[in-house]
């Protein structure tokens, strides 16, 4: 089984597109996929509004989607092609509670892929892809502190480049970056056959039969 993390900078800068276009350019894997919703304060960490992530008493949430035309991010996942999609909601700094029930579905799933940047404290993926905006200002403390374990950078603007546009964060995660893996991604759809034919090779050793991944029109 082969486990894939996307993580980025900040909300709305691609994320969960780039999980979308890689289930859909590879349904013959099988993905389980799971989107990670910590929230605080009635806020959701997704998209920095007021929300109903919110748990009640209760510190976790975990919810399988099984309606692909809902229109929530897990839905995405589902209309892509995942074989299942589960939605996460934990309280900021609680998701080691929710845990056993996330490696208890991964132990279920033929390969996974995870839309989080806080899921890298409890597993090790074999492929960690980081969404990046050098124009963005507002740059997570989870994202800073996992940028070095990137495999590759997604650039979420072909036009975000860094020789582009000015860096508004600081200069050594700038160089942290440009050390990996470059792709530049341009939406809607966030994904590229390059993007594919990298994730393909970096996974291929943890499945047992892998086929060259191509994005589906």
């Amino acid at each position: 089984m082969a486990i894939i993390v996307v993580g980025g900078q900040t909300r709305n800068i691609g994320k969960t597109s780039v999980v979308a276009g890689l289930i859909a350019a590879s349904p013959e894997f099988r993905w389980t996929a799971f989107k990670i919703t910590q929230f605080g304060h009635g806020i959701c960490s997704a998209n920095g509004k007021p929300c109903d992530c919110e748990t009640g008493p209760h510190t976790i949430a975990i919810s399988e989607e099984r309606d692909p035309a809902t229109g929530t991010d897990s839905a995405r996942f589902l209309a892509a092609g995942a074989v299942r999609s589960f939605w996460v909601r934990t309280r900021q700094g609680q998701l080691a509670d929710a845990m056993p029930r996330v490696e208890k579905e991964l132990a279920r799933a033929t390969n996974a892929i995870l839309e989080s940047n806080s899921i890298l404290n409890f597993l090790k993926p074999d492929l960690y892809l980081a969404v990046l905006d050098p124009a963005n200002r507002d740059f997570k403390s989870s994202a800073q502190n996992f940028l070095h374990r990137a495999d590759a950078i997604l650039w979420s603007r072909e036009k975000s480049h860094p020789e582009v546009e000015p860096v508004a964060w600081p200069a050594n995660l700038l160089n942290v970056a440009r050390s990996k893996p470059q792709f530049f991604l341009e939406p809607p759809d966030y994904a590229n056959e390059s993007l594919a034919q990298f994730v393909t090779e970096k996974i291929s050793t943890h499945t047992d039969s892998m086929k060259p991944l191509g994005l589906r029109g």
